[in-house]
């Protein structure tokens, strides 16, 4: 068996999916945390992280996960309930980002956010998107802690605590 992406990928999807979890389980107004800047708060935190790596699939895959370029994002998350269905839209795209790594790693050129003609490798788009989620789930957890909510431990999130998790053996 070659070394991949895939476990890194089902380890994000996991991981996302209990970070949501985590935050199901606080106060409302813990989705308005923020460390330093105030609109950087944990409901646009959560929601970026699963927005973009809706973008990420599409620009790998080029088939649209939740939503293509010119179609509006997938909406914010401004009340509680709104968590439950970025937890169901965070499951499409984590799954969508695994299919990618069936696909041939090529050059893709694309205008980036700064209007720009890029080439990216899509295993760079793909390892970004990992790395993403992961520089997303601490900024939150910072996010609630400086508030005085319970931050979601990020050491239960590693890769070891997926891997006693998900092992069968």
């Amino acid at each position: 068996m070659t070394i991949g992406l895939e476990r890194l990928l089902a380890h994000m999807a996991w991981a996302n999916q209990k970070t949501i979890a985590h935050l199901q389980t606080l106060p409302e107004a813990s989705l308005g945390s923020f460390a330093t800047n105030p609109e950087w708060h944990a409901a646009e935190i959560i929601y970026h992280i699963v927005d973009s790596a809706d973008h990420y699939a599409f620009r790998i895959s080029g088939i649209p996960a939740l939503t293509k370029p010119g179609e509006p994002c997938i909406d914010d998350v401004k009340v509680f309930a709104d968590l439950t269905r970025l937890k169901e839209q965070a499951a499409i795209v984590d799954k969508a980002l695994l299919e990618c790594v069936k696909l041939e790693d090529i050059q893709i050129e694309f205008k980036n956010y700064e209007d720009k003609m890029v080439k990216r490798w899509r295993s760079t788009i793909l390892s970004q998107a990992i790395h993403h989620a992961t520089e997303h789930r601490a900024q939150l957890a910072s996010a609630l802690e400086a508030k005085g909510f319970k931050p979601v431990d990020l050491d239960e999130l590693d890769l070891w605590a997926f891997e006693i998790e998900t092992s069968s053996s």
